[in-house]
Formats: structure tokens, sequence, C-alpha cells
């Protein structure tokens, strides 16, 4: 086997965000995947290239992974991660991307398993995610080096060494995406209101929202400053911005809803 392959994987729940890593690792190069999936459709585009099973009783006896990763719902935590314990036991890394469940309710669940938490963002999709990972007292610098390499198979990866700053990151990052598309849709619809074609419209929003992400990209500058070099003095931006900038509008209402994400990645965890 090439020391440059991805070890053998146990991937459970390929929806999202677990068949973008799946992608991401193959197309890195992964040596085997068992990937416990019972609904056929969600693993059709992997088709003849990992093993599919419907559940964890299904995973052949000779099969030792090197890590698990959990990509279900956290709602389901309760009932699928037990029937895991047998890899604990034999050593593997578990990594999770369950919103809110945290490293010791998933050591509790597993007995004393190695568990990196992580989260990452839907961008995963098209290799331009950003996660940001916390590393479990059980974990070896071994196995942390491997996480990194799973994760960094979809994109950027980022490490804290305090766990409860995953719960913002969920709430900055992991929801990041659907803000930015929140945004896309209202000024398509603003667009529309004002008069202009729908279609048109829809290309205007799209383009404006993916051009401005590009350029700030590509740019060394704060993305305060990006923002004042398209605002001229007593133009059209700025008195647009007056509105969106006002004490109870985005300043006041950006940080609420943070918080508000924060406050449920929490709760997810009991």
């Amino acid at each position: 086997m090439s020391s440059d392959l991805l070890p053998p994987v146990l991937l459970v729940g390929c929806g999202k965000m677990g068949g973008a890593l799946l992608h991401g690792w193959l197309e890195r190069g992964l040596s085997h995947a068992v990937v416990v999936e019972p609904h056929k459709l969600s693993t059709e585009a992997f088709a003849h290239r990992v093993e599919v099973v419907p559940d964890a009783g299904a995973i052949p006896h000779a099969f030792v992974p090197e890590a698990v990763v959990f990509a279900t719902k956290p709602q389901q935590a309760e009932a699928v991660l037990p029937s895991y314990k047998p890899f604990a036991r034999g050593g593997a890394l578990f990594l999770s991307i369950m919103a809110g469940k945290t490293i010791s309710g998933l050591d509790a669940m597993l007995d004393g398993a190695a568990v990196v938490r992580a989260m990452p963002n839907t961008p995963a999709a098209i290799g331009q995610g950003f996660t940001v990972a916390c590393a479990g007292r059980r974990v070896t610098a071994g196995q942390r080096a491997l996480a990194d390499r799973l994760l960094a198979a979809t994109g950027e990866v980022a490490w804290v060494e305090a766990e409860s700053l995953i719960d913002p990151v969920t709430a900055v990052s992991g929801g990041g995406p659907a803000y930015v598309f929140l945004l896309t849709e209202l000024l398509e619809r603003a667009a529309a209101e004002q008069g202009v074609p729908p279609d048109l419209a829809r290309r205007m929003a799209r383009a404006t929202v993916i051009g401005s992400g590009a350029l700030l990209g590509r740019s060394a500058e704060d993305a305060a400053v990006l923002r004042q070099n398209v605002t001229s003095p007593k133009g059209t931006t700025e008195r647009a911005l007056a509105v969106l900038m006002a004490e109870r509008a985005w300043p006041a209402l950006v940080p609420e809803a943070i918080d508000a994400a924060t406050k449920r990645s929490r709760e997810l965890a009991g």
C-alpha cells in the first residue's frame, strides 16, 4: 500500500457532509473504505468505489479501520454510536462532525475512545470548506495528523485547544454559508421589487456574492477596508449602508443570530 494513500476508514452516515468528505478522500487516494448508510440513494455516486453496508452489524469482521468518522445527525448519536465500541478497543481514531456532541459525551458512549470533534461547512462539497477541530486527551500525535489529513481533503483546517470554541465556530462557520445564501436571496428579491427582470435579478445577485467572495479571498485587506473601498462619500452605497448599519439592523442582529446558534449548539450536547 502506498504511504500516500489514506488508511482504511469507516464512514458512518453518507449525507451531504459525509458524502463531501468521502469524495475528498477518494480524490486524494483512499486505501479502503466501508460506508454505513441505510439509504441507497445517498451512496449512488460512490458505487463500485467503496463498500456500502446498511448498519453496523453488516460491517465485515475482517475490516480494521484506522479511523471511524461519524457524519450522522446528532439526534441519532445515542442510538448509533454504542455499536462502534469494538473499534475503540482496537485503537481506532473516532472523528465526529456531529453538531453539539461533546468529546466527553462521545467518549462516554464509546467507552474511552480517542475522539476528535470537528465542525466543517458545506463548501467542503467543492473542496472549499473550512473546518475547525479539537482533539480529546486520548488522541495521539499520529491520530491528530490523520484527522488533519482526513479533514483537509475538503479544504482548510484549523485546530483549537478549547472545545468550548466549537460552539461559536458552529454558529459562524458551520452555519455561515446559509447566511450568505440568505443574503443572495434577499438581494435577488429586492432587485426584482425594483423592477429588475427576475432572470437578471438572479444572475446579478449570485454573481455579486460570488465575485465579492473571490475578491475577499484574494485580497490581503480586511473586510472592513474592502467595504469602505466600495462606499463613496454621499453615494448610493453609503445610503444603503446607513440602513443596514443602523442601531437595530445588522450590527445588532448578526451578533444576536450567532449567539442564538451558539446556544443551540450547546443545547444539542444534552
